[in-house]
This record gives C-alpha cells, structure tokens and sequence, in this order.
C-alpha cells in the first residue's frame, strides 16, 4: 500500500462537511488564496492517485480478447473500486490545510517594477 493510500484510509472521512471560511482565511489572510493553495493540493494528489491506480491497472493489460479475460477483470474491478471508495482529492487537501501538512510560501518579488 503507498504511503498516500496509508495516509488517506488513517486520517480522512469519505464525507463532504461544511467548513468556516474564517478558518480559511485565517491561515493566508486571503480566503481566495487558501482555496487556490488547497486546490493546487488537490490536483497533486489526483495526479497522484491516478499514476498510481494506472500503474496498477497495467500489471493486468492484455491486447487481446478472451474468455479468460472476464475471471482475471475481477481483481481489476476489485482495485478500481478500491480507489473509487477513497475520499476525494479536495477532501483531503483540505485537510492536509488544516493539518498544516501543506507547505507554501507567498512570492513577495515585485515582479512588475
């Protein structure tokens, strides 16, 4: 099992819940900064993920058609949905915020003077 996998199944609910923005905002001083932060989180694990459940996948490719195919689909089947029932990438960058998981920094170079 990876280590993101471990993380996931330990410390997130597959649940969406309601969170106050003035605890977002409270980490950046910017509720719109604190979404982008989380969502360039969000689409690191996603990526993540899928080279993961892709990797996975191909140990079972096979270029032609048969009836052995549909026994051997099963433990296919059994890993896509594995990776189906983990809670969604935003629910766990969101997290990984309020952990204070996620490193950031803020560019403070004037970029146009």
């Amino acid at each position: 099992m990876s280590k993101l996998r471990r993380q996931i199944s330990a410390n997130t609910a597959n649940t969406a819940e309601t969170k106050d923005l003035n605890a977002i905002k409270a980490k950046t001083g910017n509720v719109y900064e604190s979404i982008a932060i989380i969502a360039k989180r969000a689409n690191q694990i996603n990526i993540s993920l899928k080279e993961e459940l892709h990797n996975k996948l191909e140990e079972f490719a096979s270029h032609t058609d048969s009836l052995e195919e549909i026994h051997e689909n099963k433990e296919q089947i059994e890993i896509s949905r594995a990776y189906e029932r983990m809670p969604n990438p935003s629910l766990l960058a969101t997290q990984e915020f309020f952990d204070d998981k996620i490193y950031y920094r803020k560019n403070e170079d004037d970029l146009f003077s």
